[in-house]
């Protein structure tokens, strides 16, 4: 049985963000059984834990003794194990696989740097003078993504572990109304999180939050 580790709490902010959901929709869309192991901040700073996590992050994916960190590199593990992830021939697989790096190294990389500034340093005189520019390259790097999807319905002909990867990525913007300025790319990040597999996903990620209470 597939293990996937996560938290039993998180604030309100990450809740519906933490990268085991990235993990959880690809096993949805894969049609792969797991079971989540849910972790607390004691387990997250114990010896074992890191022994497969360095970091100490979430997820963790474990199976039959192979122990994967890093949700990009789990979740291109699962998705070479299905074709509804990863096409079979080989140019488009490889053009899914692009899209999953470009997710992570060329959008999320600009994101990440918003959400610190606005979430985590949003008093400090440094946040301040650096959140224009730091919104400005954001938009700009919409824009880019836009001007690819056209109308497109998804990143390439097809749903790939690409457009899983991305709308991750783009969900992490919800506490701003920049994806309002790219209406295409807002209508696509909503058609990808109206699958049935990101509902699931969402929904066994959300439930331990839900049974504690925000």
């Amino acid at each position: 049985m597939i293990t996937v580790s996560a938290f039993k709490w998180v604030p309100p902010f990450a809740q519906g963000l933490v990268r085991d959901l990235r993990v959880r929709w690809a096993l949805e869309e894969a049609g792969l059984a797991y079971q989540a192991r849910l972790i607390d901040a004691e387990v997250q700073a114990s010896a074992d834990y890191r022994a497969r996590q360095p970091f100490g992050q979430v997820p963790v994916f474990e199976e039959n003794g192979l122990v994967l960190f890093e949700s990009g590199a789990i979740v291109l593990h699962i998705a070479s194990r299905s074709e509804a992830l990863l096409p079979a021939d080989e140019a488009s697989r490889a053009r899914a696989i692009t899209w999953l790096f470009a997710a992570l190294n060329s959008v999320e990389i600009h994101i990440q740097q918003l959400v610190e500034i606005d979430l985590f340093s949003a008093g400090q005189e440094w946040a301040k003078l650096r959140r224009p520019d730091q919104e400005k390259a954001v938009r700009h790097r919409l824009a880019e993504l836009a001007a690819w999807l056209g109308d497109r319905e998804y990143l390439e002909s097809r749903f790939t572990v690409g457009d899983l990867m991305m709308t991750t990525v783009l969900r992490i913007l919800r506490h701003t109304d920049l994806l309002d300025a790219e209406p295409k790319l807002k209508a696509y990040k909503e058609r990808c999180e109206a699958r049935p597999a990101f509902q699931r996903a969402l929904a066994a990620q959300m439930e331990p939050f839900e049974r504690r209470g925000a």
